[in-house]
């Protein structure tokens, strides 16, 4: 079993069987509490059940999806927690993806004041990026993660095995955040993965732990988001506000093709205000067209995107803020754009050739 040492706590990557009983092993708990979706409860809870067998605990389940990524949910959450007596001593396991991990984590933190909380993450996406660095927040007024709160898990919890219970489009999802992690830091990793053709042969057990360490060194140097942190925001300017938006139809995206749309538009502000080369963002582009496809986005929709992008929590002083590449591997954060620039990244992108997604 590997492990990854943060400054106050540990993410451990392995048999879940093993890691859970040995966490549960050096603490004293009161009650533990497991919260999860359908779709976890069904694929995941019976690799945990085991290591909970002579524990009191307690399920805790709510739909799946982002669209429940509200405050309703969390009240259904708290009103669990208190009807079955959870004291300040209680524990919560968070066994899910991004929305379990950050809904669970924001109910931990503000229930009485906050109790422990360990994250199990299960999706490929949670396990390299919400898995780590202690960001928990809900959605509210069709903004992503606008209310929320900075706390650390007691533990993380990573097992690989869970990736086999994925779709080919979850997975492709959460590969979206290995492709940023490798483009804002970490040039060497960026080369090894562009040469894929595909996930499914895919090294999981390597791609993991080297995107976690990225996020790891940037974490730890810049906690609370006031520098260097705002590099893991590659992508997710435009690309958080395109999640939002289609959320509001019959066709939602992914968090992660979201965000894939998101690197194509930003890598091109990249080329255009700070001189990236246009080799690299062929590269860029191509890789990820090859990996996702293409999803034009309608015109008609630019104005709504730029009322979301402006409703963004990190930007300051009415300027929108990116985080941009230049040169691969290194990002630089703070950069503003106005509408017709952003505009005009979109265009780039509807008008690139579709490639044919790799896996279905």
């Amino acid at each position: 079993m590997d492990t990854i040492q943060l400054n106050d706590y540990n993410i451990y990557i392995g048999d879940v069987a093993q890691s859970l009983p040995k966490f549960l092993q050096t603490q004293r708990y009161s009650r533990i509490f497991v919260l999860c979706d359908d779709n976890t409860e069904q694929h995941c809870l019976p690799r945990l059940e085991a290591s909970l067998d002579t524990k009191d605990w307690t399920l805790i389940k709510i739909p799946p999806g982002e669209q429940h990524k509200h405050i309703e949910t969390c009240k259904f959450i708290w009103w669990q927690m208190m009807e079955q007596g959870a004291d300040r001593q209680a524990l919560l396991l968070n066994l899910g993806g991004g929305v379990i991990g950050d809904m669970g984590g924001f109910c931990a933190a503000t229930y009485k004041r906050g109790v422990d909380f360990v994250q199990i993450p299960t999706t490929l996406l949670a396990q390299v990026d919400a898995s780590i660095g202690g960001k928990l927040a809900i959605d509210f007024m069709e903004i992503k993660n606008s209310i929320g709160v900075f706390r650390n898990p007691q533990a993380v919890l990573i097992d690989p095995l869970f990736l086999k219970t994925l779709s080919g489009r979850e997975r492709r999802s959460g590969f979206a955040e290995i492709i940023k992690h490798s483009l804002i830091a970490d040039k060497l990793q960026w080369r090894s993965i562009r040469n894929l053709t595909g996930l499914s042969d895919a090294d999981w057990q390597t791609f993991i732990p080297l995107s976690l360490y990225v996020k790891k060194r940037i974490v730890e140097e810049d906690p609370y988001e006031r520098g260097i942190r705002k590099a893991l925001n590659f992508g997710h300017t435009i690309g958080h506000a395109l999640e939002s938006l289609m959320l509001e139809t019959v066709s939602p995206l992914l968090h992660g093709e979201a965000i894939a749309i998101g690197m194509i538009c930003e890598s091109w502000l990249s080329h255009r205000l700070l001189g990236l080369p246009v080799a690299d963002l062929n590269d860029i582009t191509n890789f990820i067209l090859r990996i996702f496809g293409h999803h034009p986005v309608s015109e008609t929709d630019f104005p709504r995107l730029l009322q979301l992008m402006q409703n963004d929590k990190k930007n300051e002083a009415g300027h929108i803020l990116f985080s941009l590449v230049h040169p691969l591997g290194q990002a630089a954060v703070n950069q503003t754009a106005d509408a017709e620039i952003i505009f005009e990244s979109l265009r780039y992108y509807n008008r690139l050739v579709a490639s044919k997604t790799t896996e279905s």
